[in-house]
């Protein structure tokens, strides 16, 4: 918790901690700033031209863990996370809660990209705030989070087109697959609009994905004409398949990828997920390998079948990329891989 001698140092808190006790500065469950004071600060800072690096940190999938965990872990969570970032931060800079899961970060060190890129790869690893078990009394859920970052002033000259310039990063990190960081570049971002970023409506999807499978008369076909709805609206690079031969093959080039087995382990529930390839190494030799060798960093695997018939897996995997798939993603997959199993079990063609 950020106490009074730590926000005296910054002249827009002296007037205010005259008046008001630190208690009504600071958000009573992460001790961060409230939103309040954090955007009064800002505000402050560009009145008077002070140079500063702004950052909005979502946590990933937050409603994950209050859904699974109850309430008070996802309160402790959010407490462990602040404490762990007020410490990072260190005097370079002050955070504070903007709402729920969603935090402010500024930053007065770093205001070029290297330095920023440094940050941010600090904060993601070594366990200082990201990508790390908070240790609470029961449980020790694993958080991970999405950055947007932008400059002022040399990104934006006011507080509203600064806000949104970060607001629109966030939303590019989150469309990458979250568990990342995004710091704005003018030449890359500028055109970027939020409401792209957002994605269509799940029904729009599955819509086009229908239009696309029906369109085509062989299994090959109605794969390779489904990848662009996938990669618009799920950014993956690649699909592949895993038949009944076991044999994985890439649905784009058709090139066989290697040799796969064991995957009815991982697949329960029907759907696995894990960006921590070592998980995967005592239920799927193969796969392990195969993903180390492709530096495949995560995976999402989907069974193709009806009941108690598996045909196959698709499977998605992401080289070089720590992305967070989302319950969305995981209903897209479920879908294509039903209407597979459905073509498979009606006319008995396989890929």
């Amino acid at each position: 918790m950020y106490t009074k001698e730590q926000l005296l140092k910054y002249p827009y808190f002296e007037e205010i901690l005259k008046v008001r006790d630190i208690t009504s500065v600071v958000d009573s469950l992460t001790g961060l700033v409230s939103r309040r004071y954090i955007i009064g600060l800002i505000q402050s800072l560009i009145d008077n031209k002070v140079p500063f690096s702004l950052a909005l940190l979502d946590l990933d999938n937050f409603k994950f863990i209050n859904d699974t965990y109850g309430h008070k872990i996802g309160d402790g969570v959010l407490s462990g996370m602040s404490k762990d970032l007020i410490r990072y931060l260190g005097d370079y800079g002050v955070a504070g809660r903007y709402g729920g899961d969603e935090f402010l970060i500024i930053n007065f060190r770093d205001k070029c990209y290297d330095d920023l890129k440094s940050f941010y790869m600090g904060l993601y690893s070594n366990y200082n705030v990201l990508r790390k078990n908070i240790v609470l009394e029961t449980c020790e859920p694993f958080i991970t989070g999405t950055i947007g970052s932008a400059v002022y002033p040399t990104d934006a000259p006011d507080y509203e087109t600064l806000f949104n310039l970060v607001d629109k990063a966030l939303y590019r990190g989150k469309t990458k697959g979250r568990n990342c960081y995004i710091i704005y570049v003018e030449e890359k971002h500028k055109g970027i609009k939020i409401k792209d970023l957002a994605g269509r409506g799940i029904y729009t999807i599955f819509r086009d994905l229908s239009s696309k499978f029906d369109s085509e008369p062989i299994l090959s076909l109605k794969l390779k004409s489904m990848l662009d709805v996938l990669d618009d609206d799920m950014r993956i690079s690649d699909l592949y398949y895993v038949g009944r031969d076991n044999v994985m093959k890439s649905i784009s080039s058709n090139e066989i990828i290697g040799q796969i087995d064991e995957l009815e382990q991982l697949t329960v529930n029907g759907i696995y997920t894990t960006n921590e390839i070592k998980d995967i190494k005592f239920k799927s030799r193969s796969m392990f390998e195969l993903c180390r060798d492709k530096e495949f960093e995560t995976v999402l695997v989907t069974r193709i079948g009806i009941n108690d018939d598996i045909y196959g897996y698709l499977v998605c995997a992401e080289p070089r990329n720590l992305r967070i798939w989302q319950d969305d993603e995981f209903a897209i997959m479920y879908f294509v891989a039903r209407m597979i199993a459905g073509h498979i079990s009606m006319t008995g063609e396989e890929l």
